[in-house]
């Protein structure tokens, strides 16, 4: 089971400042500690790399919608450290929009421990572990959301009336994990993650899957080649996936990561490794964008 460290560094007048305006939608939307505390054991019950205390550390903001099944949508920011901390780039991380896909959940987790060090401080984090906690809570869990609905094929994209139904007709046969939906943005959850990309302006998205072991790329930015043991092998790109909408819709980079299993972690060495590579190709290629 996971243990996290509750202790950060000092952060600097700069970093202050880049804290108080990341955490603008706590005061704009504050959330009680109750919330936060039974989605903390929600999880603690659901995996088994989440602990009651090591969530509780983490300070996650509960904000004010809830999804279908009555559940909070969560998130956290984390400011950049330094003297250029307000103009330092914005990074999206999305865990669990597939409910069943737990490690994509727990490598989230995984990260936020590591998200203090040197390297990851030079960054402002809005961190989403579990996007789909209505997937995720029911038995067994699910990959589509509390109203049957594949989130990662839900999102507004441009070809989304004209493709969607068809191409999960045509393609899968209208297989009820890869459901669109009855309209683009029609779930809670998905509008939640447009507000979030609207509102924080990220210079790149990390969205964690599984299992397809492997990374995924859609939008502007040269492409990830590898991190760590997985390698770059492009899926394509779907009516109402994130990437279609992200990547392509809004020029925004997006890495999709496809853990090799959906409910085993990889070695620690190989967490590690990924994140590592992950950095180093965003030291190299993602630069806070004008619009901040």
């Amino acid at each position: 089971m996971f243990r996290f460290s509750p202790t950060f560094p000092p952060l600097s007048t700069a970093g202050l400042c880049a804290a108080l305006l990341l955490a603008l939608p706590a005061f704009a939307n504050p959330a009680t500690d109750a919330i936060t505390d039974a989605w903390c054991k929600d999880l603690d019950q659901r995996l088994h790399s989440v602990s009651v205390e090591s969530c509780r550390a983490r300070q996650f903001l509960a904000t004010d919608e809830r999804t279908s099944g009555g559940r909070a949508l969560v998130l956290r920011d984390i400011p950049a450290s330094g003297k250029h901390a307000t103009k330092a780039p914005r990074v999206l991380v999305i865990g669990g929009i597939h409910g069943d896909e737990l490690t994509s959940i727990s490598t989230v987790f995984r990260w936020l421990e590591w998200m203090h060090e040197t390297e990851p401080a030079k960054y402002n984090w809005r961190v989403i572990p579990l996007a789909n906690p209505d997937g995720l809570l029911v038995r067994p869990s699910t990959r589509v959301n509390g109203r049957g609905v594949d989130l990662n094929r839900n999102f507004p994209t441009p070809d989304w009336n004209s493709d969607a139904h068809k191409y999960w007709t045509e393609r899968t046969g209208r297989d009820p994990r890869r459901n669109p939906g009855d309209s683009p943005g029609s779930e809670i959850e998905t509008r939640w993650l447009e507000k979030q990309l609207d509102e924080f302006k990220p210079d790149v998205i990390i969205s964690v899957h599984a299992p397809y072991n492997l990374l995924d790329y859609d939008g502007p930015a040269p492409k990830p080649l590898r991190f760590g043991r997985l390698a770059l092998n492009r899926l394509g790109v779907y009516p109402g996936s994130l990437g279609n909408y992200g990547g392509l819709h809004k020029s925004v980079p997006v890495v999709t990561i496809e853990l090799p299993h959906a409910t085993m972690m990889p070695a620690m060495r190989d967490q590690r490794a990924m994140w590592l590579d992950m950095l180093g190709w965003m030291g190299q290629n993602i630069k806070a964008g004008k619009k901040h």
